[in-house]
């Protein structure tokens, strides 16, 4: 079984990780090609091009390279058409992923499908009529994204969201982590500023405001960041000045990472996927976000919903507070941010209920995911 697979940031590329390792546990025979990151090449993807040309978001950083992405969608698809797969798997990244699949459909009739819907509950709910056209079956992270993405002509699977099988740490290793950093009983604050340079650039100096307005009320307070791959310098200039003498954890540092989720007190993050790990560490949090002005005022005329953070909408509660857009301001955002580190545990309830949805203690999602795709080359959904 051939599958040609495209994944454009990070989150896409642990998707087609964990989506390879399930098809080569259920196919013997399963090959692959495609455009992936790190993970997936560990899986035995040899990527077409680097996966991190794709890694942009907001309509002012695509303008500038457009011409170069038209020329990669281009490549993608001229590849997909010569090796002839059995079925196309594009992992979210719309923006390139679904022109790649348009070209393909154009030319052929091998099958598409597209993993992570479109979430066309927050925001242009015509997206998914329009992605009918060159999708045939999409692998859903959310339980309520299934009925909309069939009513809208797709074949759907709710396959669980990758974060309810990602290893935890646990209490003890907290406690050593804290040790480790001269944290001992101090509050601790995990900061999540982003991982694309556009998002690091815009929130850091905010996120770094808010910092200094926390600390007058808690003095002790320390803090720790998480790198993502690939921005190492660019945080460590950013954060040099902020106070709570910071803690860098480096992009390679994975378990690290996980012990800080489940050692913060609370955390201060940019708006994404993030929450949900948040969530499975069981780690109060706050929400800001912004973008650049142009693709700002765009979204404000799109949004149709009032929550873009996914315990919010997967719990059905709005315990987890938001500051977006205009509203991405430090004497905004201290404030709720001292009361989530005051009273830690009015989220805990809905952190709970997001994990159970999206198939904790159930099968991998990867592995689901997987048999879905099988399904559809055999023709079964």
């Amino acid at each position: 079984m051939r599958v040609f697979v495209i994944a454009g940031e990070a989150s896409g590329d642990k998707l087609g990780m964990a989506l390879m390792a399930g098809l080569k546990e259920q196919r013997q025979d399963v090959e692959f090609r495609g455009i992936g990151g790190v993970a997936m090449m560990g899986e035995g993807l040899e990527s077409l091009f680097p996966m991190d040309e794709l890694s942009l978001m907001g309509i002012a950083e695509i303008l500038p390279r457009y011409f170069h992405l038209k020329r990669r969608i281009s490549q993608a698809a001229a590849a997909v058409l010569e090796w002839k797969p059995d079925v196309v798997v594009t992992i979210d990244a719309p923006d390139f992923c679904l022109r790649v699949a348009k070209l393909v459909k154009a030319s052929s009739d091998i099958k598409v499908v597209h993993y992570v819907a479109p979430s066309v509950w927050a925001w242009r709910p015509g997206r998914a009529v329009k992605m009918a056209r060159v999708v045939d079956h999409v692998l859903a992270l959310l339980p309520f994204e299934t009925p909309l993405m069939r009513a809208a002509g797709m074949g759907a699977t709710f396959v669980g969201h990758p974060v309810v099988s990602e290893p935890v740490a646990i209490p003890n290793q907290a406690t050593d982590f804290r040790k480790a950093c001269s944290i001992g009983d101090a509050p601790l604050l995990l900061v999540l500023p982003g991982s694309r340079k556009g998002e690091i650039s815009r929130l850091s100096p905010v996120l770094g405001d808010v910092l200094r307005r926390v600390v007058v009320e808690i003095p002790g307070l320390r803090v720790v960041v998480p790198i993502a791959p690939g921005k190492g310098d660019m945080v460590a200039k950013e954060t040099r000045d902020w106070p709570g003498d910071p803690v860098l954890i480096l992009p390679e540092d994975e378990a690290g990472k996980r012990v800080a989720f489940v050692a913060a007190d609370a955390a201060l993050a940019a708006s994404g996927t993030v929450a949900l790990e948040l969530a499975a560490a069981g780690t109060p949090m706050v929400v800001a976000y912004d973008f650049n002005w142009l693709t700002r005022a765009i979204l404000k005329r799109m949004m149709i919903t009032d929550s873009v953070n996914l315990v919010n909408l997967v719990s059905d509660s709005r315990v987890v507070p938001e500051f977006l857009g205009k509203e991405c301001r430090a004497d905004l955002i201290a404030p709720g941010m001292l009361e989530v580190l005051r009273d830690p545990d009015a989220q805990k309830a809905a952190m709970r209920e997001t994990m159970r949805q999206l198939g904790a203690g159930g099968e991998a999602p990867g592995l689901r995911a997987a048999k879905a795709v099988i399904e559809v080359v055999e023709g079964a959904a």
